[in-house]
């Protein structure tokens, strides 16, 4: 398999890590590169449930490696009961599992603010109260704390006490809220934390280059999706890393040479998690139903996610932002009781169509969708093993998905949520 990157093209829910399973059959490193454990990735393979929040989800495929690159912030609790849930499963990680000593840790303080903030400003953006966004916001005002800084326990402790103090008095004085935090117990719990994590700190920009030159195969896993993207998505209703293609070169510390692929997962129909413009929204029994059928429920947080129609516009944007070279349909058997399909084409925004989807948040708040009505196929893709064996509407309404997003080829078409409910349709 080439070297390949993939991304969601819509809010991300959209089943990157059932693909992200599927193409690690082929790869030899897996890489995940941005967000942290805000991002849920679920796999269920052989009748089994797999929870991902900071662990690469190929971790589940023996004598793969998978690196948590510098780009993530790191969770170090969230990280160490996800390998110890692992290994009660008899899923063995030793020796195939490091994360960068150059990533930026989140720590309890960070939670605590992520709270705060949230309460505190003017219009709350939905946030998933990880401490994610104020963790990214201690590495670019470098601030921040690293995970190699655990190697060295008097540095750890130094930097862990200013930040502390730094953190108590702006969520007492600027936010208001209380801090029932107490340092020196975190400190205790965090020696057993460096102990535990000190097998897995490693420089993985340098495993990288090795495996490159070893001709490996390498595959980068994104969280979220393009439009929670800090610079491209609908700010400010967003995450607080870049989720398109190009961070996984920033994020991983590799040249973007060595990618040969990017793979865009698309979901048959839109959804979003937290607040923010959402055009073709259904706030119907269309979109409840969506909701039950899908299980659009989040991995994280449990929380209801937003449904609606398919939206080519978002998906079109999407191929550009990342220069998408693959599809990969998932959740089409969500579809499959319902009478007509709507695709949106277009918007309509101030009496004037619009293609492209807009920059201003303001703008995309006014779009109304134009939809194409199609009919259902009314039935069952459980049996559909290849991709002549869906029902002739099923694959009229892909091909019409594909016509209005640049003819993107399939890489595959996921009818279930098993392994197993997988077509390939032009592989890598």
């Amino acid at each position: 398999m080439p070297n390949t990157i993939v991304v969601g093209t819509q809010w991300g829910d959209e089943g990157k890590a059932k693909v992200i399973d599927y193409l690690t059959r082929s790869a030899d490193v897996i890489v995940r590169f941005q967000g942290g454990a805000n991002a849920g990735h679920t796999v269920i393979a052989e009748g089994k449930k797999f929870v991902f929040h900071l662990v690469p989800s190929g971790i589940i495929n023996p004598d793969k490696v998978c690196l948590v690159g510098n780009g993530v912030v790191f969770d170090a609790q969230q990280f160490l009961r996800e390998v110890n849930e692992l290994r009660t499963m008899d899923i063995a990680v030793d020796g195939r599992l490091f994360v960068s000593d150059l990533a930026h840790l989140v720590l309890p303080f960070h939670r605590l603010e992520d709270a705060a903030a949230e309460s505190y400003r003017d219009g709350q953006i939905g946030t998933t109260g990880r401490g994610i966004g104020p963790a990214y916001q201690d590495k670019v005002a470098r601030t921040g704390i690293r995970v190699g800084d655990l190697l060295d326990w008097d540095l750890f402790t130094a930097k862990f006490n200013r930040a502390f103090s730094a953190k108590r008095a702006l969520i007492t004085g600027l936010y208001g809220s209380p801090f029932d935090s107490d340092a020196a117990a975190i400190l205790d719990e965090y020696r057993g934390v460096r102990a535990a994590l000190l097998p897995f700190i490693a420089d993985t920009a340098e495993r990288l280059s090795g495996a490159l030159r070893a001709k490996k195969r390498l595959l980068f896993e994104g969280a979220q999706g393009t439009f929670l993207d800090v610079d491209h998505g609908t700010y400010p209703y967003v995450t607080s890393s870049n989720t398109v293609s190009g961070a996984a070169c920033t994020g991983s510390g590799i040249g973007p040479l060595a990618i040969d692929h990017v793979v865009g997962i698309v979901k048959a129909y839109t959804t979003r998690v937290g607040n923010g413009p959402f055009p073709t929204e259904l706030t119907d029994a269309v979109g409840e139903k969506l909701r039950s059928v899908g299980g659009e429920f989040g991995a994280t947080t449990g929380r209801p996610r937003r449904c609606g129609w398919f939206d080519s516009v978002m998906v079109r944007k999407a191929v550009q932002l990342n220069g998408l070279t693959r599809f990969a349909l998932t959740k089409i058997d969500v579809l499959n009781d319902l009478d007509t399909i709507d695709i949106c084409t277009h918007y309509e925004i101030d009496g004037k169509k619009v293609d492209q989807y807009p920059s201003q948040g303001s703008l995309i708040e006014r779009a109304k969708p134009v939809y194409e009505t199609r009919e259902g196929w009314k039935a069952d893709l459980a049996g559909c093993t290849k991709y002549a064996d869906l029902p002739a509407k099923a694959i009229a309404y892909i091909e019409r998905l594909r016509t209005l997003c640049y003819d993107i080829p399939l890489l595959i078409v996921s009818t279930g949520p098993d392994r197993r409910q997988t077509i390939e349709v032009e592989p890598l």
